[in-house]
């Protein structure tokens, strides 16, 4: 070949677009025709999850109200919205409806508002939320036949094959179970996390730091138990080391929740199903630490609570304690900091430099 013919190929190679190459989508109201541009985020995404190339994809997204709801299945996608405050994408599916979104059925999973079920993606510049009317819901009496009995409302799923994720600048809202940590490993910075029962769960790694957990208002009390609601409810295997950490965060709650009235975690064990039968998987135990957090007047003397679980006899009779789990907390300090003795190891995982060495480990 001659010197100007590989010269020529050269120029038209350089011409194609790369296989690593990185690639922005544009979502705005206004978006007309202009090419790369939607006016719904998930039909960017449906794009971005379609793409095979191994560059990383950014959605780009402008202010707005974006009703959806969306999943990311690409590894290297990144949300990008205009902060917080402009940029929000919401949806109201609640779990005793939701069994059709999800691929097992499963209600809880299938009411997230955003999925992420990918490698090495990012949030940031977001409100999420799941604006399901639970309220409405709690403020129905018992017996009630409006009233529906699982309330479950999410506004992010980390699906079972995420990993590496990252959500930064943005906010987290809904009511029970806002955040549903069911994949790997998830790092949460200079973000809100809002909700009331169990509003951040489940059985994956999340790192959560310089942020702000906002417990919302509850309707109808809480039988036979001294809370209203609860923060956290992790169930993290026995052979995985770290569950959720709060580090440097401050506890906070909306107007009209009680003093002491709001418990840190409970250990939930999920009914699982065994050889011999379907009961609460007695290897989740747990694992949450709460590392120089601020915490307001809300959070009671006691700091943890029990939860019930399924027994093998099909009944939620089987009782799980906070002092069996691998609860602690360390520095941490406000009018919710002070606490009566409940018979909880002193021991346990609070070396944030050797936490965040195992955390980011191949990340």
């Amino acid at each position: 070949m001659t010197r100007t013919g590989m010269l020529t190929l050269a120029l038209l190679a350089s011409a194609l677009p790369s296989a690593a190459a990185a690639r922005t989508l544009q979502v705005r109201p206004d978006c007309a025709a202009a090419r790369g541009c939607f006016r719904a985020i998930g039909a960017a995404l449906a794009v971005a999850n379609a793409d095979r190339g191994s560059g990383p994809i950014t959605v780009r997204v402008a202010p707005g109200d974006y009703r959806e709801k969306v999943t990311i299945v690409r590894d290297r996608v990144r949300l990008v919205g205009s902060g917080a405050a402009r940029t929000r994408l919401h949806f109201d599916a609640v779990a005793q409806t939701a069994k059709h979104y999800h691929r097992d059925g499963w209600g809880t999973p299938g009411s997230a508002t955003l999925t992420i079920n990918a490698r090495h993606v990012t949030v940031a510049g977001i409100r999420v939320e799941n604006d399901y009317d639970y309220p409405a819901n709690d403020r129905l009496p018992d017996g009630d036949p409006a009233k529906i009995g699982n309330p479950q409302a999410v506004a992010l799923l980390l699906d079972v094959d995420s990993d590496a994720v990252r959500i930064t600048r943005s906010d987290l809202i809904g009511y029970q179970d806002t955040l549903f940590a069911n994949g790997k490993r998830a790092h949460i910075t200079d973000s809100l996390i809002a909700g009331n029962v169990d509003f951040i769960f489940g059985n994956g790694s999340l790192l959560i730091e310089r942020s702000e957990i906002r417990t919302r208002r509850r309707f109808t009390p809480v039988p036979e138990t001294p809370f209203e609601s609860f923060v956290a409810a992790p169930s993290t295997l026995l052979d995985q080391p770290i569950g959720i950490i709060v580090y440097h965060s401050r506890l906070t709650r909306e107007a009209a929740v009680p003093d002491a009235s709001v418990a840190l975690a409970r250990p939930w064990h999920p009914t699982t199903r065994f050889p011999d039968g379907r009961y609460a998987n007695p290897r989740a135990v747990g694992q949450i630490s709460f590392i120089d957090c601020f915490m307001d007047a809300h959070i009671a003397p006691q700091h943890w609570a029990k939860m019930n679980g399924t027994a093998r006899d099909g009944s939620m009779t089987d009782v799980f304690r906070p002092q069996d789990a691998r609860f602690h907390e360390t520095g941490s300090y406000g009018p919710g900091a002070r606490r009566v003795d409940i018979g909880m190891p002193t021991a346990g995982l609070d070396a944030i430099r050797s936490i965040k060495r195992t955390f980011f480990h191949r990340w």
